[in-house]
C-alpha cells in the first residue's frame, strides 16, 4: 500500500492569499493535489484546470502528468493583465515626461 506525502497548494490575489497544506497519496499529480486541497472554494471563479501551475516558481506545462514529491509547493498562477514589455515601456515614457 502506498503512503502519503504532504504538499502545499497556494494561490494569491492582490487582496487575498491562501496556502493550504494537504496530504495526498504518493504518486499524486499537481492537479490531484489542487483538487484535494479545495482551494477553488476560497476564490470565486477560480478554475484549477484553466490556470497555469508550477512548483516553486517553475511553470509546469502538464500539471496532470507531473508527480509531486514530499514538501513541494504547488502554485496556481493568475494570467497577466498586461504585457510586461509594454508596461515597462509605458512606465519609462511616463518617467521621462516628469
Amino acid at each position: 500500500m502506498a503512503g502519503t506525502i504532504r504538499v502545499e497548494v497556494v494561490y494569491a490575489l492582490p487582496e487575498k492569499q491562501k496556502l493550504i497544506a494537504v496530504e495526498v497519496p504518493e504518486g499524486a499529480s499537481m492537479l490531484e493535489a489542487v483538487t484535494a486541497s479545495g482551494i477553488a472554494e476560497h476564490f470565486e471563479g477560480l478554475d484549477p484546470a484553466g490556470v497555469s501551475m508550477g512548483v516553486f516558481g517553475k511553470v509546469e506545462p502538464n500539471p496532470a502528468g507531473r508527480t509531486l514529491a514530499e514538501g513541494e509547493r504547488v502554485e496556481l498562477y493568475r494570467p497577466l493583465k498586461a504585457d510586461p514589455k509594454s508596461a515597462r515601456r509605458a512606465r519609462a515614457r511616463r518617467a521621462s515626461q516628469d
